[in-house]
């Protein structure tokens, strides 16, 4: 019983967000508000973690099934998506490589900063914040 009241309230807020997408002249799509309503209900309490878990961990474990209709309709679609597979991969891999890149940077960054932060805690002198 405890999994039908979890899914109801997945469903209930999955909804809820349908209708903010309607309702609301955003470009957001429907699942990203019923994420985030799902998200402030946890954070608040509102939505206790227990009645939700199980179901969460149901969807996360069938989630690969979920790609089974994406494939297939890729697959249905070769003779579309042949002539920008080159274009398409090639995008795909610059935007990997930058990413990568970027995030490695700004990783060092902060790895930089909290060091100096440290040190300058270390010598005594006062840090404001």
């Amino acid at each position: 019983m405890n999994h039908i009241k979890g899914f109801l309230i997945i469903i209930t807020i999955s909804f809820i967000g349908e209708i903010l997408k309607i309702m609301l002249p955003l470009p957001v799509p429907a699942s990203i508000y019923g994420m985030l309503i799902l998200f402030l209900g946890l954070l608040t309490g509102i939505i206790p973690l227990e009645k939700v878990k199980k179901v969460g961990d149901f969807f996360i474990e069938i989630m690969p099934l979920m790609f089974i209709p994406a494939g297939v309709g890729l697959m249905s679609s070769w003779g579309v998506l042949r002539p920008m597979l080159l274009p398409v991969s090639v995008i795909t891999v610059v935007g990997i490589i930058t990413v990568m890149a970027v995030s490695g940077h700004v990783a060092q960054f902060i790895i930089r900063y909290n060091k100096g932060k440290v040190k300058n805690k270390n010598k005594g002198e006062r840090d404001d914040e």
